[in-house]
């Protein structure tokens, strides 16, 4: 899960991306090192980073901690992405960055997302969903979703009636 406002750990960016992996009984540095390299580059963080991987991680932008926060949760191999508005205190560059993550992230990952915006959900989604007090209004895909809503609330929301 990665949430609204970046949560890198107090510690070195290897250690952030790392942490998960040692917790879970990985302790070879040669395996770790492998594990970090792959998850930051997931991430489109690798070029970024990989000269100062022992700098504190609490020293990048927002938008390069929100990636971290991406990288490691990425270094667990999980099935599904949770993210919850992961661009929401982001500038329009980190936020393209984000979103340049999620596009190729969603190729093998399943990545669920809580837009910051409508606009977000547009340009990265493939199906999409829309809530209103808690029931599923209408789903399908998002180019459906966002050009032919069904359902008049569906619609009053994408075309910004209300929202």
């Amino acid at each position: 899960m990665v949430f609204d406002l970046p949560t890198p750990l107090p510690m070195s960016i290897f250690d952030n991306v790392a942490y998960g992996s040692r917790l879970s009984g990985t302790t070879q540095r040669r395996r770790l090192n492998e594990i970090v390299e792959k998850a930051l580059r997931s991430a489109v963080l690798w070029e970024e980073v990989k000269d100062r991987l022992n700098t504190s991680a609490l020293r990048l932008s927002g938008g390069q901690q929100q990636r971290l926060c991406i990288a490691r949760i990425l270094a667990l191999e999980p099935e599904v992405l949770l993210l919850d508005e992961p661009c929401s205190g982001l500038d329009p560059v980190s936020t393209a960055s984000i979103e340049e993550t999620l596009t190729k992230l969603k190729e093998n990952y399943t990545i669920i997302l809580v837009p910051h915006n409508i606009q977000q959900a547009s340009r990265v989604a493939d199906r999409a969903g829309f809530f209103l007090n808690g029931e599923l209004v209408e789903e399908g895909t998002a180019y459906q979703i966002f050009t032919g809503p069904r359902d008049k609330r569906t619609e009053d929301y994408v075309t910004g009636r209300f929202g």
